[in-house]
């Protein structure tokens, strides 16, 4: 419990810097917004001329260098209070992380006169920062167990400096590496995330017992995973002759996981239904990348926004809605335009892997809905938000 010298502290602090979720999630998902919305606009042919890279690199990887690591990191920072009872990053050090975040994000987006080395400098400053500023609470106390983020965001890192790498003169194949190694390595930190929290989460919204984890299963799911991850990002995909076999046992495995859960008892709960849903793209995703590798009627892309858009962007946006909630001393219960903003995102996964998969004929026409879905999906949460993420909390409390 902080004492009342923290607390007179904590008020001389602007509420939008108390704590790391904060500014991440209310500006990472305004940002989800501009940046789909502009690359919408952009397939449409209405704006061009964005973006100091390729528009095509820029999308993948600000969707997933930009969007993406914002939400993981202001998570992280703000369950590592939870975890380990000293206080979270706040203040200045808070701005200081957040503004290197931002700034690669304009300097990326308006197409500056800023050479790319140094855009990429400071966009290559942000993990390895928050992953020191993660690791000291958990160091200091010997919560080794929770060290295991640390690593993943400097591989993180290290998947985001590959990315650059053919605009620096390297082989081309780098780009798809990184962003096929960036997706993959974000599914293996929502598998990791999904199984502490969804049983947990379940079990106290519903009033029923938490289900058990089989640990034969945990470990097949996260083996299958963290194979999957290296192959891709290595380039050893294309020559692994087992690797749909890989994918398909890694699919049925987090089916089973996911079913075990018993998604079915939170139907009336949106704050659970949209954790349930988005999770069930893991197991869609990775089956349609399978696909991919033995049939060229489904495409490669369908899969990965299968992992992106629906899983990846459904988990962001119900994490995001809770933590929120929980951490600024409200109750966890949404409105309903927050639950319509839930089925959005979970629909805009839906048409963007499934419908284009399905029907490839009219993909362009999926990828217009897609993009007005997602855009829909984090304004609602943009706006409902606002209020709550630059206020103190209503309880009183530092955070």
């Amino acid at each position: 419990m902080l004492n009342i010298t923290d607390l007179q502290q904590e008020e001389k602090v602007f509420p939008l810097f108390r704590l790391g979720f904060r500014p991440l999630f209310l500006f990472g998902g305004l940002f989800a917004v501009v940046a789909i919305g502009f690359w919408t606009l952009f397939l449409q042919g209405v704006v061009t001329g964005f973006s100091q890279r390729d528009p095509f690199w820029w999308h993948a990887h600000e969707m997933l260098f930009g969007f993406t690591t914002a939400i993981i990191v202001g998570f992280l920072l703000t369950a590592v209070q939870n975890w380990t009872g000293i206080p979270g990053l706040k203040s200045t050090r808070l701005m200081l992380l957040f503004a290197l975040w931002l700034s690669a994000r304009v300097l990326l987006f308006m197409g500056t006169t800023v050479p790319i080395a140094w855009t990429m400098s400071i966009d290559l400053l942000f993990l390895p920062l928050a992953a020191y500023f993660l690791a000291r609470p958990i160091i200091r106390i010997k919560q080794y167990r929770n060290l295991i983020f640390v690593p993943i965001l400097l591989l993180m890192t290290l998947t985001n400096a590959a990315s650059y790498l053919p605009g620096l003169g390297f082989a081309p194949t780098w780009q798809q590496q990184s962003f096929y190694g960036m997706v993959l390595l974000t599914i293996v930190l929502i598998s990791l995330l999904g199984g502490r929290v969804i049983p947990f989460f379940t079990a106290n919204g519903t009033g029923q017992p938490k289900v058990a984890p089989w640990l034969w299963l945990e470990v097949v799911c996260a083996l299958t995973l963290v194979c999957v991850f290296v192959l891709y990002f290595s380039g050893w995909a294309a020559t692994f002759r087992l690797l749909p076999a890989l994918l398909f046992l890694a699919a049925v495995a987090q089916f089973i996981r996911w079913f075990r859960w018993r998604p079915w008892v939170t139907i009336n709960i949106p704050l659970l239904w949209s954790l349930h849903l988005a999770y069930s793209f893991v197991p869609v995703g990775l089956l349609l990348l399978g696909l991919s590798t033995v049939s060229a009627h489904v495409s490669q892309s369908a899969a990965l926004h299968a992992l992106n858009t629906g899983a990846i962007g459904g988990m962001i946006l119900a994490m995001m809605a809770r933590v929120s909630l929980g951490h600024t001393g409200r109750k966890l219960v949404v409105s309903k335009g927050i639950a319509v903003a839930f089925g959005a995102v979970l629909l805009a996964g839906l048409v963007r892997s499934i419908l284009v998969a399905g029907a490839p004929q009219f993909v362009s026409l999926w990828w217009q809905i897609s993009g007005g879905l997602w855009c829909i999906g984090f304004a609602l949460f943009v706006v409902r938000y606002w209020p709550i993420l630059t206020r103190p909390r209503l309880d009183g409390r530092p955070g």
